[in-house]
């Protein structure tokens, strides 16, 4: 029998065999490698087109921000002109009432009454003033209430003093209420 010794063939075979298998683990690694840098390469591509974009929704957001502000101001530049002009017209529609006022005030003082202040708040009016007698007060009272542009007279004060045995008078406080009658058309007298 003959004797075949077969170790260089089977040396030779695990020689190739490692060769391989470290060739594959190479591969592998490598294509592993190529595979994560080709992901991450994608990766920040993406973010970089996310971060443009942000960058973009930024300076559009900063535009519309200014924008906002500028139409803020014009609003409340409006709101300050309507608030004008509804004082204007106020002021406008109220023009006449102060020469009613007037009058109204100067025909409804009776004989031996005198006033002395006279002072508005809205559509109220305070009035100070001396009276010969009690009576006077409460013809004057009436007369404010007959008017067409003063109405609802209430007392406040009234105190007598006698400076001298002959004359007699008294100090009185009236707070009275200014009416506003319709009108027919603007400036018409009251109906």
């Amino acid at each position: 029998m003959a004797r075949i010794n077969l170790l260089p063939w089977r040396e030779e075979r695990r020689r190739q065999q490692r060769q391989e298998f470290f060739l594959a683990i190479a591969l592998g690694t490598g294509l592993a490698a190529g595979l994560m840098l080709g992901v991450h390469l994608y990766l920040a591509d993406r973010i970089e087109y996310q971060e443009q974009r942000n960058r973009f929704l930024k300076t559009q957001i900063a535009i519309l921000d200014r924008k906002i502000k500028e139409i803020r101001d014009l609003e409340k530049k409006r709101d300050r002109l309507i608030a004008k002009m509804e004082i204007i017209q106020r002021l406008q529609f109220s023009r006449p009432e102060v020469v009613h006022l007037f009058d109204s005030m100067a025909r409804t003082l009776p004989e031996g009454v005198y006033l002395t202040k006279m002072t508005q708040k809205g559509d109220r009016l305070a009035v100070d003033g001396i009276a010969q007698s009690n009576a006077r007060v409460s013809a004057y009272m009436r007369n404010i209430e007959a008017s067409p542009w003063l109405q609802k007279p209430k007392l406040k004060v009234i105190e007598s003093k006698n400076p001298s045995k002959h004359e007699r008078r008294g100090y009185f406080s009236l707070e009275i209420q200014q009416r506003h009658p319709k009108t027919n058309g603007a400036g018409g007298e009251a109906s």
